[in-house]
């Protein structure tokens, strides 16, 4: 009888250890070295590289794909996304460019004497700028592969849930696997799709890498792409008009919005309001050319013509989550606009998909979110991590002439949230000293803080019109992220003479006198 139990139990655990095997070799074949790659990213700009050589660094197999689509003028680009290329790095240098005009202009002022004519060169300034950024191209190609992470130059397309294809510029096609994907595919420009837009005209894509002179320029839209690229352009000294159909700055201050277009106004640059375009023509081939716009008012049925050398669409941007296979893989998609929505770790609908960048539901669309949010993820997924992207209080900048910075709530979504009575504007017109020896722009520089009374002066918007707003405002950011309040404001002793002591010496100065100088109320 023990002889026949001892055998009993033998082949139970035979039978055991068989089926913990097979257990053991579905988990094998389930887990990573299944696939080819632990990660692949989709998509080489700033988010993507940040999270496949964080990933990389921790000792997964990572891949990047990236492929520049080129526009519908034949411009493409090298590794690194729109933020480098086509965005941030020769906007915010082309902006600087019409900085300087504007410096040369109030160095006589200063005493520098100079008889020569003073006129700009397109073709110098966009060379540079080009040379520059392809230094960061390559810059980018040898830190990834200096992290191990392998960089192919080909489009990608969900065929399964695990599985894309791989397209290069020769058509061919490869096929990869992998554990994880992230989406980062950012966005390309809008058209209007009327007549003549694809084939006539240019958006931001194009235009850093123009090779001629724009000319007489109209720009159709008032997203800040559109007032950014007219302000430099009426910097270079060239005829600028803008066509807005209805607000500018759609979702930033309006109050801040229309002081940074009044500047622009009283500079040069001309506006068309509540005006669309129905049609581009062209009347002159060249370099540039001579193009006709017909557009109509909103308001009534009033057509109008203008003939421009160039045209450059600024509407809008479009998630590019449309050709790359996410109905194969199971990602749920907003029809209306292509963006992904996830959860608060960057995970979309299917378990082993995130998305990071400009492609997200509801999230800012700036490349240091994009960059935070793609290295914290491949913390989370890799490095044990439980630090989320946090997208509150960001704060940006938006290049225009008078440079504009905000962080936190618009006084007009404060408004909505809280209530006008239970908050507390503080707000100051202010001279920066740079600007008084040339005598220009008095009390045009702009700066307020919203508090919000039931959370004891709490700061939960900040908004700066004048020179440096991206050095002035990234300090408040860090402030704003400590919960600053006014009265901790007040305490600040300010840098002076400088813009950025506005914050402290401004901001109280008003706090006592606004009721008595409506001039600056």
């Amino acid at each position: 009888y023990t002889s026949k139990c001892c055998i009993i139990s033998l082949q139970l655990s035979l039978c055991s250890c068989k089926y913990q095997s097979t257990h053991f070799l579905q988990q094998l074949l389930s887990s990573n070295e299944a696939y080819d790659y632990d990660l692949i990213v989709i998509g080489g700009g700033s988010g993507g590289l940040a999270c496949s050589k964080e990933a990389a660094a921790l000792g997964k197999k990572a891949m990047v794909l990236d492929y520049v689509v080129p526009t519908p003028k034949g411009t493409t680009w090298g590794l690194g996304g729109t933020c480098v290329n086509v965005g941030c790095i020769p906007k915010k240098l082309m902006h600087q460019t019409a900085v300087l005009g504007t410096a040369m202009q109030d160095a006589r002022k200063f005493g520098w004497e100079f008889d020569e004519t003073v006129k700009h060169n397109w073709e110098t300034m966009k060379t540079a700028v080009n040379n520059y950024i392809g230094s960061l191209n390559w810059g980018y190609r040898v830190a990834l592969r200096d992290k191990n992470v392998n960089y192919v130059n080909a489009y990608a397309e969900f065929i399964e849930p695990h599985k894309i294809k791989a397209i290069n510029k020769r058509g061919k096609e490869t096929f990869y696997t992998a554990a994880k994907f992230v989406l980062a595919t950012g966005e390309r420009p809008r058209y209007l799709g009327i007549p003549g837009d694809k084939e006539y005209c240019i958006t931001s894509d194009d235009l850093f890498s123009l090779p001629h002179c724009p000319g007489k320029t109209l720009v159709i839209g008032a997203s800040y792409v559109a007032l950014e690229c007219g302000g430099f352009l009426a910097g270079l000294g060239l005829d600028v008009t803008i066509m807005v159909r209805s607000i500018l700055l759609r979702g930033f201050d309006q109050d801040m919005a229309n002081r940074a277009g009044e500047h622009m106004e009283e500079h040069g640059v001309k506006f068309l309001r509540k005006y669309v375009p129905v049609k581009v023509e062209e009347l002159e081939a060249g370099t540039p050319g001579k193009l006709k716009v017909t557009a109509k008012s909103t308001e009534s049925d009033e057509i109008i013509e203008g003939e421009y050398n160039t045209v450059l669409i600024a509407v809008g941007r479009d998630a590019c989550t449309d050709k790359v296979g996410l109905d194969k893989a199971g990602v749920k998609v907003n029809p209306k606009n292509g963006k992904i929505s996830v959860n608060d770790e960057e995970q979309t609908n299917v378990p082993h998909i995130y998305a990071i960048g400009d492609i997200l539901e509801g999230k800012w669309e700036l490349t240091p979110v994009a960059i935070q949010a793609g290295r914290l993820l491949a913390r989370r997924l890799y490095g044990g991590s439980t630090l989320k992207c946090d997208y509150v209080n960001v704060p940006t900048t938006v290049f225009t002439p008078l440079e504009y910075g905000s962080c936190g709530l618009s006084e007009d979504r404060a408004t909505e949230l809280y209530g006008q009575d239970n908050l507390e504007v503080f707000h100051s017109l202010f001279w920066p000293l740079e600007f008084t020896v040339p005598g220009r722009d008095n009390n045009k520089c702009y700066a307020k803080i919203i508090c919000n009374k039931l959370d004891n002066d709490r700061v939960i918007g900040f908004h700066y019109l004048g020179p440096n707003a991206g050095e002035v405002t990234q300090g408040f950011g860090v402030a704003m992220k400590c919960g600053v309040t006014k009265e901790q404001l007040d305490a600040t002793i300010g840098i002076h003479p400088t813009c950025a002591e506005v914050r402290s010496q401004l901001f109280r100065f008003t706090s006592v006198f606004i009721s008595f100088l409506p001039s600056i109320s």
